[in-house]
């Protein structure tokens, strides 16, 4: 990764903050360990973290590549709604980590999908991520595709690129949005006062966020649809914020407690076309029992 100190603001910005801004993904503390180990030069020659910046500077970050071991099949119970052998769709549980990664090494949907696939994934996410196309938070449950080819995970990928996926979610937030309906549409990115957060940022900051939303059953805790016409890091969790109607059971962007019995955000319906058939598929994953009491007849 190359960067160049090109604004007045950034000079005399100690290295170590200022990759930290242009790095989000990297937390200070790698950040500064990456820079004593000599991964980091300055104007080629080696850095030091506290170093002050000057206009024109030109910093190279080089990031050793991960080593993770594969991630072994493990018998964990799926709820498969379609498969074929191209790619899955199935009803993740609220709970059950995507893939595996620093903290959850084994448990996750990839070691239960190496299972039940017999290992036969798509993969071009690597052997941590094989199949995953598209991810969930931990506690959010609901519908999720899986590619068993590369071709398929291709056509699908292009397919979330090109924002031809419809993705429908149900959120129970606190309180009730202020319109019916309406439209969120701003800029999200790391947070990077904490980086377990995504915020909203002034462009050309972060990467545009586009959510659509509607009030399904109203009242001091309301019933919200929401659609997604982009697919960024908690960008619904964040969007209800912003409207000031906080997800119930979240931990990270509600201030108050909640005696909701887990995230209360569920991705209830998912289409796209098939890769290969060319057929549009529509999915539906059950409501979960927890959403019950603010359901309508009608659902």
């Amino acid at each position: 990764m190359e960067f160049t100190v090109s604004q007045d603001s950034e000079c005399g910005q100690r290295l170590d903050r200022f990759l930290a801004e242009q790095a989000p993904d990297l937390s200070r503390s790698r950040l500064q360990a990456l820079i004593r180990e000599g991964a980091v030069t300055l104007n080629g020659a080696p850095a030091k973290p506290k170093q002050a910046l000057a206009l024109g500077d030109r910093i190279i970050l080089i990031i050793p590549e991960p080593s993770l071991a594969e991630a072994q099949p493990e018998e964990i119970p799926l709820e498969i709604l379609f498969e074929d052998e191209e790619l899955l769709v199935l009803n993740k549980s609220s709970g059950l980590v995507v893939h595996p990664a620093a903290g959850n090494l084994t448990g996750t949907l990839v070691n239960a999908l190496l299972h039940h696939c017999h290992g036969r994934l798509a993969s071009i996410g690597g052997v941590e991520r094989p199949g995953i196309v598209h991810r969930l938070d931990k506690d959010t449950s609901g519908c999720l595709v899986v590619a068993k080819t590369d071709s398929t995970h291709l056509g699908l990928s292009q397919q979330f690129s090109d924002r031809r996926v419809s993705k429908f979610y149900l959120a129970v937030v606190r309180g009730r949005p202020a319109l019916d309906r309406g439209r969120i549409e701003n800029q999200i990115a790391r947070d990077p006062r904490n980086r377990q957060r995504m915020a909203v940022v002034l462009p050309p900051a972060g990467k545009v966020a586009i959510t659509d939303y509607r009030i399904v059953t109203p009242g001091n805790e309301s019933l919200v649809e929401c659609e997604l016409h982009t697919g960024r890091t908690h960008q619904i969790r964040v969007h209800m914020r912003e409207l000031g109607t906080p997800i119930l059971g979240d931990p990270i962007y509600s201030k108050r407690p909640s005696l909701a019995p887990r995230l209360m955000l569920h991705a209830w319906r998912l289409g796209f076309t098939h890769p290969l058939s060319g057929l549009r598929m529509d999915f539906e994953a059950t409501i979960p029992s927890e959403f019950h009491p603010w359901l309508p007849d009608s659902m």
